[in-house]
């Protein structure tokens, strides 16, 4: 099936199991497209995906350099669910990701999970997640877009934080991105539904078995302050538990963005990816 969009963009579906994948040319952006389409009615399970975006975003509104040869997707989800819940979404797909990565690379090469929402090959960024969502009016969670950006033959330079591709790191260029898509949609059902069934807990050790930094320093900057300590652990609900460094209680640290040593200035602007 075929549609078209202002503009002259034409749709295209595809269908992987348990879901619709609509394929667009070009879009402004696929969390975009997710929203306008379940605010419309739009089942949970429907996939954007767009070979190129012209107005891309990341989380605190950054732009996601999208051009054609990377993956910028976004899933449609009706989870029903407070906010809270919802976000640990993000987990499912970040653990999606890593796993869809590490099936694409050479022996050796192990993906790493970069709290919030990145996913890290040889310390660089290869991948970012993004949820945006609708509520109803007693607060549950209506509509949720997974929005998912992986660098597969292309990566910005000169950004603040290093970034790579899948290409980079060793996948053979002749792999159709549509495989790597398709991956991605698989081990995502899978957690999907691990998530649905066993609850966030599993996910979350999924998430700390690959998490980048655990028990090492780290620097996170928050909007008014940075800080630094050990990175402990994640919470209940996803928030980073960072130690003191001359001890005593965890700080709960809801949203910021980490920083390892010798990696970045914790005081720049990241930009490298987001999706």
């Amino acid at each position: 099936m075929t549609e078209a969009r202002p503009g002259g963009c034409v749709a295209r579906d595809r269908r992987v199991p348990g879901f619709v994948v609509v394929e667009y040319k070009s879009l402004d952006s696929t969390n975009d497209e997710v929203r306008r389409r379940a605010e419309t009615g739009a089942p949970a399970g429907t996939v954007i995906w767009a070979r190129q975006q012209t107005a891309g975003r990341g989380r605190r509104g950054r732009s996601w350099v999208s051009v054609e040869g990377n993956i910028y997707c976004s899933v449609l989800l009706r989870p029903a669910c407070k906010p809270a819940a919802a976000a640990q979404l993000s987990f499912v797909a970040a653990v999606a990701v890593a796993e869809t990565v590490a099936g694409f690379l050479p022996l050796g090469r192990t993906p790493k999970l970069k709290w919030p929402n990145d996913v890290l090959v040889g310390g660089r960024k290869v991948a970012g997640v993004l949820l945006e969502s609708g509520t109803d009016r007693d607060g549950q969670v209506e509509w949720l877009a997974v929005g998912v950006g992986i660098n597969v033959r292309h990566f910005p330079d000169g950004t603040e934080y290093p970034a790579t591709s899948l290409v980079s790191e060793g996948l053979p260029t002749g792999i159709p991105i549509e495989t790597v898509l398709e991956s991605f949609m698989n081990h995502f059902r899978r957690w999907h539904a691990i998530w649905q069934w066993e609850g966030a807990a599993s996910v979350r050790a999924a998430w700390l078995e690959r998490a980048a930094g655990l028990g090492a320093m780290i620097t996170v900057r928050l909007s008014r302050e940075t800080l630094a300590g050990v990175f402990f652990g994640l919470d209940a609900d996803g928030a980073l538990l960072l130690a003191p460094p001359e001890g005593g209680a965890c700080r709960r640290v809801a949203a910021g963005d980490v920083f390892f040593p010798g990696t970045v200035d914790a005081t720049a602007v990241d930009q490298s990816l987001v999706p």
